[in-house]
């Protein structure tokens, strides 16, 4: 062989390790090159636990009152429209009356006739010049006088409809010179101080609630609001076919105020409420061969740690092992990160925030970033 052939191997070969070094270090450098990898973060926290259910049913008024006509006759007025507000004995409408009236003005004369004719018979039988049978006939005149005058005044009573109850007029069926007979509804007045709304609830999950209870009720009428609202009472029955128990919620207040009768209403209500869960929010857990785990970061560290998981609440997710409060878990960015990796916070928490207090009985809920601003 020629030694030529030698030195050209030599220098292939030297070649050859100086591309393969070079491409070694360029791949190296281009990776540190990327930095931290951007995450979120969350503080695992102490919160309230609780099974929920979502039932839907319709917002009504605590009270609604039909109110009808006692009494025949056109409608000399109607005072009143849909969506006016009325107290005890407003005046709704007034029915002509005037031939009552007249009965009345008739019955009141006939009354005193017989009032005297029942004081000359007293004095006369008491001077023993008439019997007892045609004083006390003379009596029963002047009592039945009384009550026919009694019974004018009270059908003439009812020609002027009123209100009994302080709400809001929600139907309106009549018009002034309609001509009305006996049990006409004319209007529908609602007490709106105070709404409903009567949800069915499982025979199941029934056990779980009691009156008094609070509960969030959302309403597809106002967007991204929840109201607070109070188990005004559970009916005694289920139903045989569906074995569900009506359960009503009451909202009061501002609550009351900001809602109209006939809105769907979404009634959350929390069963079986524990204090004092660590909760971390779901997107912070991954899986592995070895189960569940998060990111916990610590001086722009990233280090894998295992956990042991409960259950989810309204997003959050129990932690019963391996976190403590206060931990910082990374909520997003996750899928690029390994043990040990370098991150950078992109949401960094309030430090100097307090820590959120739920009250009790309220679900624990996190919004998707962990709910750090």
């Amino acid at each position: 062989m020629r030694p030529w052939f030698f030195v050209g191997c030599v220098v292939i070969a030297a070649c050859g390790s100086e591309r393969g070094e070079g491409a070694t270090t360029s791949g190296r450098r281009g990776r540190d090159d990327r930095g931290p990898t951007p995450v979120e973060i969350a503080v695992a926290e102490l919160k309230t636990a609780a099974r929920s259910v979502n039932v839907a049913g319709t917002v009504e008024p605590i009270r609604t009152i039909g109110i009808n006509s006692q009494m025949a006759g056109a409608l000399l007025r109607v005072n009143v429209q849909e969506g006016d507000a009325v107290r005890p004995g407003h005046v709704l409408a007034i029915i002509d009356s005037r031939e009552l009236q007249a009965q009345l003005t008739s019955a009141d004369a006939s009354l005193e006739v017989a009032r005297r004719a029942a004081e000359r018979a007293k004095q006369l039988h008491d001077q023993q010049i008439i019997t007892s049978a045609e004083y006390e006939r003379d009596d029963a005149a002047y009592r039945a006088a009384l009550a026919t005058r009694d019974q004018l005044r009270t059908r003439l009573g009812y020609a002027t409809i009123r209100s009994p109850l302080a709400g809001v007029v929600l139907e309106k069926s009549v018009e002034a010179g309609d001509i009305v007979s006996g049990q006409t509804r004319l209007f529908t007045v609602a007490d709106i101080s105070t709404m409903v709304v009567r949800v069915p609830i499982s025979e199941l999950d029934v056990a779980g609630v009691d009156v008094g209870d609070q509960t969030d009720v959302t309403l597809d009428a106002l967007p991204g609001r929840a109201l607070r609202g109070t188990i005004r009472r559970i009916f005694p029955a289920a139903d045989t076919l569906t074995r569900l128990v009506p359960v009503e919620v009451a909202l009061t207040g501002a609550a009351a105020r900001d809602v109209r009768p006939g809105f769907l209403a979404r009634v959350l209500f929390r069963l079986d409420p524990r204090e004092g869960v660590l909760m971390v929010p779901a997107g912070a857990l991954v899986e592995n061969a070895r189960g569940s785990a998060v990111y916990v970061v610590s001086a722009s560290l990233a280090s894998l740690r295992q956990v042991q998981r409960g259950g989810t609440f309204q997003g959050n997710v129990e932690i019963t092992d391996g976190l403590a409060a206060g931990d910082t878990v990374v909520v997003a960015g996750s899928a690029t990160l390994r043990d040990g990796a370098a991150v950078r916070i992109v949401n960094p928490p309030l430090r100097d925030a307090p820590p959120t207090r739920i009250p009790e009985g309220a679900a624990a809920t996190t919004p998707a970033n962990g709910g750090v601003r």
